[in-house]
């Protein structure tokens, strides 16, 4: 999947506008492993989120993958997933009255994206009629939006967006915590201690990194309880990706 429903055909166009031609080969197929990237110093960060080469505080996470996830009774972890692969197609984290949507892509080593996403996120919701700011916030210039919810009702959401060493996080806070910092702060303390495991492979820039359900036995005894809400989710017509549904096709939760 890549990044926010682009097609492959769309993000190559895309790119070949914003760069003069013959620039392309800058890019390379894992994300940006190419001489001029390899040359941008590494940052050491003093916060998460966590690149698994980095040394990140020890403590009990869920193991998603593509991202390991700090375990709180506190919240719920949510994931959309095909039943038979086991593939992610969305990762939750809820907690009362709030949640964040997060996934990881791939990303070139330079970082950056999140400055044209960003972009991106604006242009969209403007054309749409929407109601959107730009604003400073915990991750840096983030957006700030209503968008169509359930039923098409407005509802309002905070984009942040995260870079690192070849991966970037799209963050989407929801509920009391696209508003409120104070209802956002486990939430926030969830986003800073998780771990993005990029891995070595070559990867498109934009793709994104391969998410799983987890492989722990809470999670292998929900799923059977879990698929019989999947299978009538699945019949029912697809919800906006930016809703959190209170009953989607669930394959596990873990608390």
């Amino acid at each position: 999947m890549g990044l926010f429903g682009r097609s492959r055909s769309e993000r190559d166009s895309g790119d070949a506008q914003a760069a003069p031609e013959g620039t392309e080969s800058t890019v390379s197929s894992d994300g940006g492993a190419n001489n001029a990237d390899s040359e941008v110093p590494t940052v050491e960060r003093t916060q998460g989120p966590w690149d698994a080469d980095d040394s990140y505080p020890d403590i009990a996470r869920v193991d998603l993958g593509g991202l390991l996830l700090p375990q709180s009774d506190q919240i719920r972890i949510q994931v959309q997933a095909d039943p038979s692969s086991g593939a992610v197609s969305q990762l939750s984290v809820l907690t009362e009255g709030s949640a964040v949507q997060i996934q990881p892509y791939a990303a070139p080593r330079k970082g950056g994206m999140w400055d044209e996403i960003r972009l991106q996120i604006v242009s969209s919701i403007n054309s749409s009629g929407g109601l959107v700011e730009q604003v400073q916030g915990p991750y840096g210039t983030e957006v700030r939006a209503q968008v169509a919810g359930a039923e098409g009702k407005p509802q309002p959401a905070r984009f942040c967006g995260i870079d690192g060493p070849r991966w970037f996080v799209r963050l989407v806070f929801l509920g009391k915590a696209s508003r409120d910092e104070q209802a956002a702060q486990l939430l926030d303390t969830i986003v800073r201690g998780m771990v993005v495991v990029r891995g070595d492979e070559a990867m498109p820039m934009g793709n994104s990194i391969p998410l799983r359900v987890p492989q722990n036995p809470e999670s292998e005894a929900t799923v059977a309880a879990a698929q019989e809400a999947a299978d009538e989710a699945s019949a029912r017509a697809t919800r906006p990706s930016i809703t959190l549904p209170a009953r989607g096709p669930e394959i596990t939760e873990t608390r």
